[in-house]
């Protein structure tokens, strides 16, 4: 599968978000990197259908992302995801199940399986307001991937983890990654550090690098530090 954002722009009255942003995606891990206010998250707005780009097109395989059949394909983790406090997890991602028209019984095997997987089982009847807020954004990855997405776009997924939590999520995204196109933004390089395939880096709405890993000959945080400090924060 390809993915392709081609030539995207977004603005708002005079504020340009994004500007004439380019670029393809297969199966792998991208990592999104940038400062709070590069762009990032309008982007992927962009990228998953919510967002209409002001001009510029985004397919994948041909399929424009306004399209349903493209909405069948992804999974989405926005920053500060929807939920119900009054919900279990079980049954809030039960409910996002039926949302996404996925058959009932299927619905209940799949949110075991992905309450396993995030490590969420033992406390899968516990209401959502008594979590965390890394258990909370645990529950959002567990339904964006209900539909078994073959692009999955998350933005500032690790936000709340603790570092133990991040560990399993990079060992989680690695997984996924091998058959899936995966999209994740953050503004902390340990994220995507050793598990992203390929970096785009954001500044001011304008892509200012992008390539794999194996184009930075040095490590990733010292080539990030030389070239772009103020992108940086500490993990």
């Amino acid at each position: 599968m390809k993915l392709s954002v081609d030539r995207i722009t977004k603005q708002y009255k005079n504020k340009i978000a994004v500007d004439r942003v380019s670029f393809e995606l297969t199966e792998g891990v991208t990592g999104l990197l940038g400062a709070n206010g590069a762009g990032k998250t309008t982007l992927m707005r962009m990228m998953s259908g919510i967002l209409a780009p002001t001009s510029g097109e985004i397919r994948a395989d041909g399929i424009p992302a306004l399209a349903e059949n493209y909405r069948a394909m992804l999974g989405y983790l926005p920053q500060d995801f929807g939920y119900y406090p009054e919900f279990t997890a079980r049954e809030f991602v039960e409910y996002m199940a039926a949302l996404k028209g996925i058959e009932k019984r299927k619905a209940r095997r799949k949110t075991e399986e992905l309450l396993e997987m995030v490590g969420l089982s033992d406390v899968a009847k516990k209401k959502i307001k008594t979590f965390s807020g890394g258990m909370k954004q645990r529950v959002g990855i567990a339904q964006a991937l209900l539909n078994n997405p073959k692009i999955l776009i998350l933005d500032e997924p690790t936000a709340g983890l603790d570092p133990k939590e991040r560990v399993r999520f990079r060992t989680l995204i690695e997984e996924l990654g091998k058959d899936s196109i995966v999209l994740l933004s953050t503004h902390i390089v340990s994220d995507i550090e050793h598990i992203a395939d390929r970096l785009i880096m954001m500044r001011e709405g304008c892509i200012v690098w992008k390539g794999s890993q194996n184009e930075i000959s040095c490590d990733l945080e010292e080539f990030y530090l030389e070239k772009y400090e103020d992108l940086l924060v500490e993990a």
